[in-house]
């Protein structure tokens, strides 16, 4: 508990600045690079799913937002179900003359894999609204069951 400081490395930033000016300025220039860009994680961060057990199927649920039902794509195969979303995003402002005055560009790829065996592949059902993807996968008929094991 005692080890656990949420703004370490930071100094009172007032104090600094009446001494540099330009103080604030490097304080945020650190802090971005000693952060990290977020851009780099954009899979990981706006990837989340939910895998549930039920009885006689399986319920996934993964958040993709931004994304369009075009954008993803879901396959299932030796086992392992699939979900993988891409975007290839540009937005062009130009002035009158048609000049350019900010283009920006945008695309990545996300694809996460889980393990999901004894389903029954031809009754696997997905949806797409709203940004979140629903898939039922129902598990095959004569798959053993869930099994809660005493621990002696």
């Amino acid at each position: 508990m005692f080890g656990l400081v949420p703004f370490a490395g930071r100094h009172d930033l007032a104090e600094r600045s009446s001494a540099n000016p330009f103080a604030l300025f490097d304080a945020m220039r650190d802090s971005f690079f000693r952060d990290g860009f977020p851009a780099a994680n954009w899979g990981a961060a706006a990837f989340k799913v939910d895998v549930k057990e039920m009885d006689d199927h399986y319920e996934l649920t993964a958040d993709l937002p931004g994304m369009k039902k075009e954008d993803v794509a879901l396959h299932y195969e030796n086992g392992y179900l699939t979900v993988a979303a891409s975007r290839d995003e540009s937005k062009d402002e130009k002035d009158e003359a048609g000049n350019y005055i900010r283009r920006e560009r945008h695309t990545g790829e996300v694809s996460r894999s889980f393990y999901i065996d004894g389903i029954d592949e031809a009754n696997i059902h997905a949806e797409f609204k709203d940004g979140v993807l629903q898939v039922k996968l129902p598990k095959a008929a004569g798959e053993p069951q869930r099994k809660q094991i005493e621990i002696h």
